[in-house]
C-alpha cells in the first residue's frame, strides 16, 4: 500500500474519532481498511512461508511442514 493511503486511512481514523465521517469517507475508508489487512496478510503469509524450526538436533523444517506434522502427532495422542 503507497504511503499516501496509509496517511489518508490514519486521517480518516483520526477524523472519525473526532466526528462523524460522511457516507463517501465510510466507504473509501472501508475500502483502504481491506486494501491494508489484504496486503498485510499477503505479507506475513510470505513471512511464514519463508519461517524454518529449528530442532536441538540442528534438523531444520519449514513452518508449514512442522505444523503438520505437529498436527498429526496431536490426533494420534487422542486415539
Amino acid at each position: 500500500m503507497e504511503q499516501h493511503k496509509k496517511d489518508r486511512l490514519n486521517h480518516l481514523a483520526k477524523k472519525s474519532r473526532e466526528a462523524e465521517l460522511s457516507e463517501e469517507e465510510k466507504i473509501e475508508q472501508a475500502a483502504l481498511r481491506e486494501e491494508y489487512i489484504r496486503e498485510f496478510r499477503a505479507h506475513f503469509q510470505g513471512i511464514l512461508d519463508h519461517t524454518v524450526v529449528e530442532r536441538p538436533d540442528g534438523s531444520r523444517t519449514p513452518l508449514n511442514e512442522f505444523r503438520k506434522k505437529e498436527t498429526k502427532t496431536e490426533a494420534d495422542k487422542e486415539k
